[in-house]
């Protein structure tokens, strides 16, 4: 059942690329993924479930390439600075992502976490992720404060939430120099 709850996720994401949440269809997703769809309701409980699913997959893929920024062969700025730039580009070219990082939720997109959720299944929002990222970074760069990644991904959340011209997470990445370099005020932390 992993391929077809796969399939089913890759269909849903692409039928919300084609329109808003509210107007895919469930039988449409079933016959894109060439599954029943009885098939799909056994696995995801309905479209509330389905789109769950694919919000967590959406945060499971962003955390994915903070990993992959934090595992790069660079100095500690040079990784916290890949991290800022994957975000600011994660979150604009994806609309679950950028509502995950925001909180800023539109009626096209399926159900913010919390709502609509069973009993047991935790929310995920812009907090849960922001500590997951602070998290990994403090774990991948241990030399590194933890409230040094976090401020990272805030500062990137910036540029995300305020953007400015195209390309300008580069500069997003040039600010995080100054936030990991010694400076007069704080000196070497």
């Amino acid at each position: 059942m992993a391929a077809a709850r796969e399939s089913l996720l890759e269909a849903a994401g692409a039928a919300l690329t084609a329109r808003a949440w509210p107007a895919v269809r469930m039988v449409e997703v079933a016959a894109a993924a060439g599954v029943s769809r009885q098939t799909l309701y056994n696995e995801f409980g309905g479209k509330a479930g389905l789109g769950r699913a694919l919000v967590r997959r959406e945060a499971d893929w962003y955390l994915a390439g903070v990993e992959r920024a934090l595992q790069a062969p660079a100095a500690t700025a040079e990784r916290l600075a890949g991290v800022a730039e994957w975000t600011v580009r994660a979150a604009r070219a994806r609309p679950l992502v950028r509502a995950l990082l925001t909180g800023a939720w539109t009626g096209g997109l399926p159900a913010p976490p919390g709502r609509a959720a069973r009993p047991g299944v935790p929310a995920l929002g812009p907090g849960d992720l922001v500590r997951a990222v602070r998290d990994r970074a403090a774990a991948a760069l241990p030399a590194e404060p933890a409230h040094r990644c976090e401020l990272v991904v805030r500062l990137a959340l910036s540029y995300v939430i305020a953007p400015g011209t195209p390309g300008e997470e580069s500069a997003a990445a040039d600010l995080l120099g100054l936030v990991s370099a010694p400076n007069r005020t704080a000196g070497a932390r």
